[in-house]
């Protein structure tokens, strides 16, 4: 992954996840962690409306997503949009799903009910297959572009 993507990833807290289901499009907001091979790591339940999308399909769901911080101006805009594919994460795969997040959010293990909410919730993976960094700060509308792996 290109370092200008992986810092504007690593720069953000907040991912607009995109999918569609049944009803038609929809997209909800997440906390998210980046994890070291360029996957988006982040918890929900499966009884919400985008768990129960995400999890229709074991092997992946496709979304889209959107990250930027709040509070910018647009000479400074700063964000990835991209493409992916998002799925439930079990067995081995928790293990470093959990310590992105935890090492991402600390504060979570501080907090008796925020850990125990943790704990409980479903661990999520987005894996991007196209990802596009706007920096408006390298020129306006300075983007760089990421294909995805083979």
């Amino acid at each position: 992954m290109i370092d200008a993507i992986r810092d504007a990833l690593d720069a953000c807290t907040v991912l607009n996840l995109a999918y569609v289901d049944e009803d038609g499009p929809q997209v909800c907001a997440v906390f998210y962690a980046p994890t070291r091979d360029g996957d988006m790591v982040f918890v929900s339940s499966r009884s919400t409306r985008h768990g129960r999308a995400l999890a229709s399909d074991p092997d992946g769901v496709p979304v889209a997503f959107t990250v930027q911080d709040d509070d910018q101006s647009w000479r400074t805009l700063r964000g990835v949009q991209g493409r992916g594919v998002c799925r439930r994460l079990t067995g081995t795969d928790l293990d470093g799903a959990q310590a992105a997040y935890a090492a991402r959010f600390p504060f979570v293990a501080d907090d008796a009910q925020l850990a125990r909410a943790l704990a409980a919730a479903d661990h999520w993976c987005v894996r991007p297959t196209w990802l596009r960094a706007i920096d408006n700060s390298r020129g306006f509308g300075h983007k760089t572009e990421w294909p995805g792996e083979g």
